[in-house]
């Protein structure tokens, strides 16, 4: 059974910064693709940032709301995704959700309909 726990979220000022980890287990696929989507009260779930793991790995994906301050990564040692957030602004607040598909399921990067797994999710609320 596939498990997606998001830690790393928390409270803090516009301009600030957070590191969010999803550490996955049970994927026994030879590689993935996952993502960071986020969701804000009243509105549909959004896709952040994708990266491909395994295979012809490496490719990041993002929303255009927040290039140049977020940025995807991976450990494969630890089995675990980051996002580190920069520059955050009050209209980053939301929560935010890890999650994994096979990359076969995988046509659109940043479509929630896309992904199979999930994750709670982790509240990240900014400031101003």
């Amino acid at each position: 059974q596939v498990r997606l726990v998001e830690s790393g979220g928390g409270s803090v000022q516009a301009g600030g910064s957070l590191r969010l980890s999803c550490a996955a287990s049970g994927y026994t696929y030879s590689s993935a693709v996952m993502a960071w989507f986020r969701q804000a009260p009243g509105k549909e779930r959004e896709g952040v940032a994708t990266i491909v793991i395994g295979g012809r790995g490496g490719r990041t994906y993002y929303a255009d709301s927040v290039k140049g301050r977020f940025t995807i990564s991976q450990d494969n040692a630890k089995n675990t995704v980051y996002l580190q957030m920069n520059s955050l602004k009050p209209e980053d607040t939301a929560t935010y959700y890890c999650a994994a598909s096979p990359p076969w399921w995988v046509t659109q990067p940043l479509a929630p309909t896309e992904f199979r797994y999930w994750g709670q999710g982790t509240q990240v609320t900014v400031s101003s």
